[in-house]
């Protein structure tokens, strides 16, 4: 075991000691080395964080204090977000789908840019944040992507121009257009044809007398869940700057809003193993944390992650399994691990998002403690 190794080992084991578990680690340093990181993959792209990817107090407070932008969907994501001192104007409420309320709620806050994607929510939009800035979302290829997000969202782009002509027509103002890849979106191909598609529209809503100004590009930008993995994202970054500086020119302005890629790497989680059973002439380990817990990436980020132990020894097939009275708890029936011991320590780490956001208290078992590290 190489010396870092050996010292992540005691740093971990102490922290174990100090807290019990599970635990969910944040890196600060991390998170600030991930922005600066995905802007210097994409320079000309202006990153609002996806507030949903992790809400944590603590992650927010370091975007802030950076002086991010921010995507939000909900009313206690704005209200938190503004509450740390960030001006209105650096907030996008991208949620296509709103309710009223909502829609309410972000006027009075002085939240005013809008993403669309049907004529429903045009209306809703003029009747409840008049002369509100908008931006149509329109539905682009997800293939490869570990989630399809057009499945439930987006215009199609033959609809484009007659609602933002619409929306121009009820006092709102068209600001540009959006889009998302699918989450987790290895194929670079699913970006290159968005921005082809996305300027012929930019070109069609000029000519209608449409001035657009803003290109969203969306979030889906993939990171490393495994030690064997390449750096994708690294590999693509400098093929959509190519691109972006090819297609679009410099009076319109290129946003995006990353959630895994600034948040995934920066947080660990820790379990210990609290039960141990053989079944089926199989290894069954029952972790303090599963798929109700800070696992639930499995089930609703459908996320694979590297399950890690400090023990050495001899691996064998066991299954992993999560601490509540339901059969549907089971993390993992395929990992190769040496034989554990009630009390010995697993960690996963790449798991900032869709993890501790999803997290539920099923069965009454709290959400893991998060500590900043």
């Amino acid at each position: 075991m190489k010396k870092d190794d050996n010292g992540f080992k005691q740093f971990v084991t102490s922290l174990v000691k100090k807290h019990g578990t599970p635990l969910f680690l944040i890196s600060e340093l991390k998170l600030k080395e991930r922005v600066e990181y995905f802007k210097k993959l994409l320079p000309g792209v202006v990153p609002y964080y996806a507030v949903k990817a992790n809400p944590s107090l603590e992650i927010l407070k370091t975007f802030a204090s950076l002086g991010l932008y921010f995507d939000v969907a909900s009313e206690k994501e704005i209200e938190t977000i503004l509450k740390l001192g960030v001006s209105p104007d650096k907030l996008i409420l991208s949620n296509s789908v709103k309710s009223p309320p909502l829609i309410k709620f972000a006027k009075e806050k002085n939240v005013l840019l809008f993403t669309f994607d049907s004529e429903y929510e045009i209306q809703k939009i003029a009747k409840y944040a008049p002369g509100s800035r908008v931006i149509a979302r329109i539905k682009v290829p997800n293939v490869g992507s570990v989630v399809e997000l057009s499945l439930k969202f987006g215009l199609e782009p033959e609809d484009v121009i007659p609602l933002l002509v619409k929306a121009k027509k009820l006092g709102l103002k068209p600001e540009g257009i959006s889009f998302h890849v699918g989450s987790q979106c290895t194929r670079v191909e699913n970006y290159l044809e968005s921005f082809e598609l996305t300027s012929m529209i930019l070109k069609d809503a000029q000519a209608k007398n449409i001035s657009l100004n803003i290109v969203d590009i969306g979030g889906g930008f993939p990171i490393k869940h495994f030690n064997h993995e390449e750096g994708i994202f690294e590999e693509m970054a400098p093929v959509l700057n190519k691109e972006l500086h090819r297609i679009f020119n410099k009076s319109i302005q290129i946003i995006g809003e990353p959630g895994r890629a600034l948040v995934g790497p920066c947080c660990t989680l820790v379990m210990r193993v609290i039960g141990k059973s053989i079944r089926k002439n199989k290894h069954w380990y029952y972790l303090d944390d599963g798929v109700y817990g800070c696992l639930s990436g499995i089930i609703y980020d459908h996320c694979k992650y590297q399950f890690n132990v400090f023990k050495k020894g001899s691996v064998q097939i066991s299954t992993l399994a999560g601490p509540t009275c339901d059969s549907f708890d089971i993390i993992s029936v395929s990992e190769d691990l040496p034989e554990l011991e009630i009390g010995d320590i697993i960690y996963v780490k790449n798991i900032g998002a869709y993890s501790i956001a999803t997290a539920t208290n099923f069965n009454s078992i709290p959400v893991a403690k998060t500590i900043v590290i």
